[in-house]
């Protein structure tokens, strides 16, 4: 089960399973992105509407997934959003639609998918995508930094409780990635140049370069690696961070 998997981190993750022969329950909101993806992926994509805030909707994808595929071996939670604004002028609404989805959404899927597990007794990996800014400030990211920290100890605290079920969770914290969410960064030559004249690889990810550690770490590979938080970020955390402010 991947969530967010219409675009981005999500669909990469969702593109390189199927290429190594898993079947894919693509949870995301988007439902017209859904399909456009599962007609790029192909059967093995199924797509799963439903909101990550929605325990509802989470327990009606769980169910199909027990009843149609035998249950859920990995879940992946990509699904992110991200409403910038400075502090002083961040109102409630914007600050809960960040965090319920990037911290609630986690909290909830995991949830669901982990009762899912235990029943099955087999075991399972979860991974939760969080971010660089879970360690580096953003400025006018402060719901998205805040519940990306709360993702990251989240994901430490699952995999002790999760443990002695067989099921391992870990995180990875990604930098800038060419994604439609990062398009506020990534399309503007201020905020890039700055990007480069400080970051290691000189370049943001590509989504593909975020989807192959996330499955690593869900692979029995990674069988003995539980509660690690994976920076995967090209170098920016031992760069320098470019104050945005000047920008929002």
């Amino acid at each position: 089960m991947v969530t967010g998997a219409a675009s981005g981190i999500g669909f990469a993750i969702a593109e390189r399973l199927i290429a190594d022969g898993g079947s894919v329950l693509a949870f995301d909101q988007d439902a017209a992105g859904l399909e456009t993806a599962a007609k790029e992926l192909g059967e093995r994509f199924f797509a799963n509407p439903g909101d990550v805030t929605s325990a509802a909707d989470i327990e009606l994808a769980v169910t199909r997934a027990d009843n149609e595929f035998g249950g859920i071996d990995s879940l992946f939670n990509v699904a992110g959003a991200l409403r910038p604004g400075p502090i002083t002028e961040l109102d409630e609404p914007t600050w809960d639609f960040t965090v319920d989805i990037v911290l609630r959404g986690v909290f909830l899927c995991t949830k669901y998918v982990a009762r899912s597990m235990i029943r099955s007794g087999t075991g399972g990996s979860i991974v939760n995508v969080s971010s660089l800014n879970s360690h580096i400030p953003l400025y006018g990211g402060s719901a998205y930094a805040a519940g990306k920290a709360g993702a990251d100890m989240f994901s430490k605290n699952a995999a002790l409780e999760l443990g002695r079920h067989g099921i391992r969770v870990n995180a990875i914290l990604p930098g800038l990635v060419d994604t439609p969410m990062a398009g506020f960064i990534t399309g503007n030559p201020g905020i890039m140049s700055e990007f480069e004249a400080n970051a290691v690889l000189k370049r943001p990810a590509h989504p593909a370069e975020l989807a192959a550690p996330a499955v690593f770490l869900a692979s029995a590979d990674a069988s003995y690696i539980t509660g690690v938080s994976l920076v995967v970020d090209g170098g920016y955390e031992i760069g320098s961070y470019p104050d945005l402010s000047k920008y929002l």
